[in-house]
């Protein structure tokens, strides 16, 4: 039998405090991490403003980092990062702030790299299933479809010629 740890209110503040200082957090993490502790609603309320008013909490700063972490880790393409941030409840705006941040050259340069390493990655055994797995490789870390279809038609004349 497991037993509950209940937590005052004082004692969850802190404990999200080390939480959001480890790594930015949104609210909507925020709020469910106090659920899971078991807290009530008017002590959420008051635990979320307290944290957004000792600057722990930061909608905007959580989604610039978000963009900029999953982009150069990850290289998720915009699509991608917006879906993400909008499953997060970030505002729209500041979605688009988010991405405007990242340099368009840098969301460029990251495209062809990876689906150059991404062509080279698979093997040749049937060219429709090759197309099909590149297409649904980069479409899934969020890059433009007409991007990666026209990726696509450069890559395979490459090959072909």
């Amino acid at each position: 039998m497991t037993v509950k740890t209940t937590f005052t209110v004082d004692e969850a503040l802190q404990k999200l405090r080390n939480y959001c200082a480890y790594q930015e957090r949104c609210h909507k993490e925020v709020v469910q991490k106090l659920s899971e502790m078991g807290m009530i609603d008017a002590a959420i309320n008051q635990i979320v403003v307290s944290l957004i008013g000792d600057n722990y909490l930061n909608e905007e700063r959580f989604a610039f980092s978000y963009a900029r972490g999953k982009f150069s880790q990850k290289h998720y393409g915009k699509i991608r990062i917006q879906r993400e941030l909008k499953l997060r409840n970030i505002h729209p705006k500041l979605i688009q702030k988010a991405i405007d941040q990242i340099d368009s050259a840098d969301f460029d340069h990251a495209f062809e790299t990876l689906a150059d390493k991404k062509w080279e990655s698979l093997r040749k055994e049937n060219a429709l299933l090759k197309k099909k797995k590149f297409i649904d490789y980069m479409v899934y870390r969020g890059w433009e479809t007409e991007r990666v279809y026209d990726k696509l038609r450069s890559l395979s004349s490459r090959s072909n010629s």
